[in-house]
């Protein structure tokens, strides 16, 4: 089986976030950099093992500058077996999956998997767009994912419940928790890393499609106000007034 996952970096979780040039650009300063972790802990995951269980190879492809190399060769120790970087700064979500598309075409990839998001800018994007972009069906939120031959059963998350769907290959598929566990790279897979191929392809040329404005931080969070057991009532008016839940 021929398996591509998408991965992207994202800036870790503790990470403080602030922007420059009048709040238009990120800025990057003693930011350090993560492999997004719905693309590692789901997509990837589940990757390796469909191809230990089935046979074939897993390729994990980037869209990003060499600045990525370290979450690629992360993926390479997990287990991927190759790995495919488009030269290129990941514009939007329209810029990425039209280089993946581009890239994907000729290679005949059975699966592609993505994470369900990026926890930087949460647009669920890539996925249904390079799926549209390869003409292939395209199965969003899975949460677990069995293949029988070249059918796969997938069950999803839709509201108030599960939905389980069938679907021939070659396919795309974006995966969140449930889809596979974490895997921690061993020893023997961070040394192999460092001699599999890490592949770097000029990004073809893509139309341009949105830009960035400005970035806002969310308000910050108010302190917390504490009331006195004996006084349900102030309890009472901070929930009606204030919170306005009540």
């Amino acid at each position: 089986m021929n398996i591509l996952v998408c991965i992207c970096k994202t800036p870790d979780t503790t990470a403080k976030i602030t922007f420059s040039d009048n709040n238009t650009k990120f800025d990057t300063t003693n930011v350090q950099w993560i492999m997004n972790p719905t693309d590692e802990w789901y997509a990837l995951v589940r990757g390796i093992e469909l191809k230990n269980q089935l046979g074939g190879k897993v390729t994990v492809v980037n869209v990003g500058q060499s600045d990525s190399d370290q979450i690629i060769r992360k993926a390479l120790a997990i287990g991927a077996d190759n790995a495919v970087r488009i030269d290129a700064e990941p514009v939007d979500s329209y810029f990425v999956a039209s280089q993946i598309a581009a890239y994907a075409k000729a290679q005949n990839f059975d699966v592609i998997f993505t994470g369900k998001e990026s926890i930087d800018y949460n647009s669920f994007a890539v996925g249904g767009m390079l799926a549209e972009m390869l003409d292939i069906p395209y199965i969003s939120l899975a949460t677990k994912l069995e293949m029988e031959g070249n059918t796969a059963t997938i069950d999803r998350e839709i509201e108030g419940g599960i939905e389980k769907v069938q679907v021939d290959t070659p396919f795309v598929a974006s995966g969140q928790k449930g889809l596979a566990e974490q895997l921690i790279p061993n020893m023997r897979g961070i040394m192999m890393a460092r001699r599999k191929p890490l592949n770097v392809v000029p990004a073809v040329d893509v139309e341009t499609l949105s830009s960035i404005t400005e970035y806002e931080l969310p308000p910050a969070r108010s302190s917390v106000k504490l009331v006195d057991a004996d006084n349900p009532a102030e309890l009472v008016r901070l929930l009606h007034e204030e919170a306005k839940v009540i």
